[in-house]
């Protein structure tokens, strides 16, 4: 079994942070700093945990923020030295967002410092949240910075919804004051940083699809094949809901003459098997097109309701009568994001985000 994420966070990378913070300051209470931070700590789950080691970073650390800061910056690697890393800068991130709205741009600084070793993504968010115009300003200077963390903090800390953290309505409302930063990366050496941009594109969508369909559209054109995958996985909602100018964008013209037909050849899906399934697709019409084809799994919910979810197949181009028939094994086994439930289901097929075929079948539990 895998280990609980909650652990992390655990007594022991605490009593390396205290050690850490307390080598560069006779003056840290490391004991009560580990007191704090790990009392009852078994019983805490992940986002618990840091929020009790943040609190107790407030509880310690100098009440003066500048010398906090200090302090915190010192205790980053450095020069070839050990500092703290990796998932105990979650707390210290949380502590500036929390502590550091009246030191603007001492905050900022210090996020960036500190996310070469460990994303400050969430707690660049507050600063946003609060002075939006600022921050971005701060935040855009980072798009060309040496340090591809650094780089990637710019877009995916500005992500409306990005998961885990706080939203940002107002980008929600209006994203274009994040456009220019995504823009300028674009065409990042880094596919780290690319696949964060095509990500906030894709939350974007979720508000804005003729937006981001433009988008996408005015950056397409004569792109490399790094640009047109990330403006690929950008369009990844707008295609399965066959928005008409994204599937444009990407040379899916709408259908004319494509008919497809469904076999599913387990009618009775026991729940850790796969539904088996057989499509085929013809072109009836004239002219050659190019199709892309993804299915959909109706999944019941707790109160008998079905909810779609949409996966990619594949894309093709078929001539004039060209008829393709293909299979597919579709795993209903227990994943981490879904709760299944027996009875009736639906799979769909869709051809350029049209449904041109479907069929029920019946999930069995043990």
């Amino acid at each position: 079994m895998a280990e609980p994420l909650k652990n992390l966070l655990h007594p022991a990378l605490v009593k390396t942070m205290a050690d850490q913070i307390g080598a560069h300051s006779t003056g840290f209470d490391t004991q009560r700093f580990t007191d704090l931070a790990t009392e009852h700590m078994q019983q805490l789950e992940l986002m618990q945990r840091a929020i009790q080691i943040r609190d107790a970073l407030a509880a310690t650390l100098p009440q003066d923020f500048e010398q906090a800061a200090a302090l915190l910056s010192a205790s980053l690697p450095k020069d070839g030295r050990t500092g703290m890393t990796g998932w105990s800068l979650l707390p210290v991130s949380q502590f500036v967002a929390q502590k550091g709205l009246g030191h603007f741009d001492l905050s900022l600084s210090l996020l960036k410092q500190l996310t070469p070793h460990f994303t400050a993504e969430f707690g660049i968010r507050p600063f946003i949240h609060a002075e939006q115009d600022r921050a971005l300003a701060t935040i855009g200077t980072w798009t060309t910075d040496a340090n591809h963390h650094v780089r990637r903090l710019a877009s995916e800390g500005t992500r409306p919804r990005l998961p885990w953290a706080i939203r940002l309505p107002s980008l929600m409302r209006d994203p274009q004051p994040i456009l220019p930063i995504l823009t300028a990366l674009l065409d990042d050496p880094e596919d780290y940083v690319r696949r964060s941009v095509a990500n906030s594109l894709n939350d974007i969508a979720k508000d804005h699809p003729d937006l981001v369909a433009a988008f996408v559209g005015g950056h397409i054109g004569a792109a490399s094949p790094q640009r047109r995958q990330l403006l690929r996985h950008a369009s990844r909602t707008l295609l399965k809901k066959g928005h008409v100018d994204a599937l444009a964008n990407f040379g899916f013209a709408p259908l004319s003459g494509i008919a497809a037909t469904l076999s599913i050849e387990t009618g009775h899906v026991n729940f850790g098997d796969a539904l088996a399934f057989t499509m085929t697709v013809v072109n009836e019409g004239a002219a050659a097109q190019k199709v892309m084809i993804d299915y959909a799994v109706h999944h019941r919910k707790a109160n008998g309701s079905l909810a779609p979810k949409v996966f990619k197949w594949k894309s093709l181009e078929l001539a004039p009568s060209e008829r393709v028939t293909m299979t597919r094994k579709h795993a209903m086994r227990a994943i981490t994001t879904r709760q299944y439930y027996p009875g009736g289901h639906r799979l769909d097929i869709l051809v350029n985000g049209a449904v041109l075929a479907g069929a029920d079948f019946q999930l069995v539990m043990a």
